[in-house]
């Protein structure tokens, strides 16, 4: 069945109220199908695929048709393009690619990305992307010859990139959503630093990054077997952030309530609403301990972004050669993943997707007033698409927003006998069908505009 998940108006009315007047529905239509046509079987199929190319180093072979990062490039630009035919087209395919030295890459070499364009039906230029990277390694990071399969590190992530677009490419969307399977990211991050430059360069108005990176492995190092917890690591505080902007947050708050922060709290709303037995922990740091991945180049770039991965790691499968040793097996082999675990990653991620897609744009300019009262009014600039909108709040010390109170098409709410001081406060915009974007917490610690958009206050 096709499905279409658009943002008409409804153009009802119960008596003299308007469809404004009441809050669109709380479930919208269609969103539990996305889930059920995720496949772990495709899921297999293309990491045993990326797998079957011996190594995808990024300094590895360029040229051959069987093996190295240039074949595997080239068999996902393919497997794009198939995911495309099938829905007509819907898919603009790019490769953009930088140049780049450094300390892991001693001499000049092309890192490219394969990236698949979904273009939104009315709001194009607003973008939601999907990332994982393509490449692996084994113990020696330079080490671009011998064998390193990848599945988990990261063959997880790509594949649910691509599953993500097999899935979301049969519906439509107002919000263009952008899967982008990298290159580069073992060597120093720059695949993801090649697409925000993408991005910056398109105009794009990146809303968010879902960056997956080790995503498929149940059985942790630490002998934990959890195939129902799924990580979320997430910035407190914008790495774009202005050194008056940082003031005004010490004082006001916001620590918890960036962008990114707050798209992690809609992952995990989504994960308990709509998946069965599958959760997600919210990590308060930008990535692991010592650690990176792929959204640190968009958040440095002024996005918005997450990483993704499994709850419980086993380091004995990342980063190795292949041998065994006192009874151990290491490596990165595609009998480390938990295929129906990734299924409900990929789950996640097409849910987040289509819900970003569909929604309005998050409120620009959301403050709030009430110092010296009993009161608290929450204002912000209303954004194409919404059919109205829903104020948020919750204790300070609270993870998760806790309170809403539907407000319509209005641009200022007041809630009476809230005192300013002891709540924070936000706001998202839904559509007539019931998409929301994500809680713009109030303040430019919150906003989801670039470096700079939202003035901190004198």
């Amino acid at each position: 069945m096709r499905m279409t998940i658009s943002l008409a108006a409804l153009a009802l009315t119960i008596g003299s109220a308007t469809a404004a007047d009441m809050p669109p529905p709380n479930e919208p239509a269609g969103l539990r199908e996305i889930p059920e046509q995720v496949s772990a079987d495709e899921l297999h199929a293309t990491i045993a695929k990326l797998v079957g190319f011996g190594t995808r180093h990024t300094l590895s072979d360029t040229k051959s048709d069987k093996r190295g990062i240039g074949a595997a490039r080239r068999w996902v630009q393919a497997r794009f393009a198939a995911i495309g035919k099938d829905c007509g087209g819907c898919l603009e395919i790019v490769t953009p690619a930088q140049t780049v030295t450094g300390t892991r890459i001693p001499q000049p070499t092309e890192v490219m990305d394969v990236v698949a364009i979904q273009r939104g039906t009315s709001d194009p230029n607003r973008v939601v992307v999907i990332s994982g990277h393509l490449d692996s390694r084994v113990t020696d990071v330079m080490n671009a010859k011998s064998d390193a399969p990848g599945a988990n590190d990261d063959g997880s992530g790509s594949a649910t990139v691509i599953e993500a677009a097999r899935v979301l490419s049969k519906h439509k969307f107002s919000a263009t959503i952008v899967y982008g399977v990298l290159s580069g990211e073992e060597q120093g991050l720059y695949g993801g630093k090649v697409l925000a430059d993408y991005a910056k360069q398109q105009g794009w108005q990146v809303e968010t990054d879902l960056n997956n990176d080790i995503v498929g492995n149940t059985h942790g190092q630490d002998g934990v077997v959890d195939n129902t917890t799924v990580r979320v690591f997430s910035e407190g505080t914008k790495s774009s952030e202005t050194l008056d902007q940082a003031k005004y947050r010490r004082y006001h708050g916001g620590e918890v309530d960036s962008p990114s922060r707050n798209v992690a709290r809609m992952l995990a709303d989504l994960a308990e609403k709509y998946l069965t037995n599958f959760h997600v922990q919210m990590v308060y740091r930008t990535d692991r301990y010592g650690r990176g991945g792929d959204q640190v180049p968009f958040l440095e770039a002024g996005f918005p972004a997450v990483r993704v991965t499994e709850a419980h790691e086993n380091y004995t499968r990342q980063h190795q050669d292949l041998r065994s040793e006192n009874g151990v097996r290491y490596g990165d082999t595609i009998d480390g993943v938990d295929f129906a675990y990734l299924a409900q990653v990929a789950r996640l991620n097409a849910l987040t997707l289509a819900s970003l897609a569909a929604a309005p744009a998050p409120p620009s300019g959301v403050d709030i007033e009430g110092a010296v009262g009993s009161d608290t009014t929450i204002h912000w600039q209303p954004v194409a698409g919404a059919a109205g909108y829903r104020v948020w709040w919750r204790d300070t010390t609270a993870a998760r927003w806790q309170h809403s109170r539907w407000v319509g098409d209005a641009s200022r709410a007041t809630l009476k006998d809230t005192v300013v001081d002891d709540s924070f406060f936000g706001v998202s915009a839904v559509s007539a069908d019931g998409f929301a974007s994500p809680v713009v917490f109030a303040g430019p610690a919150g906003s989801f505009a670039g470096a700079g958009a939202d003035k901190a206050q004198p």
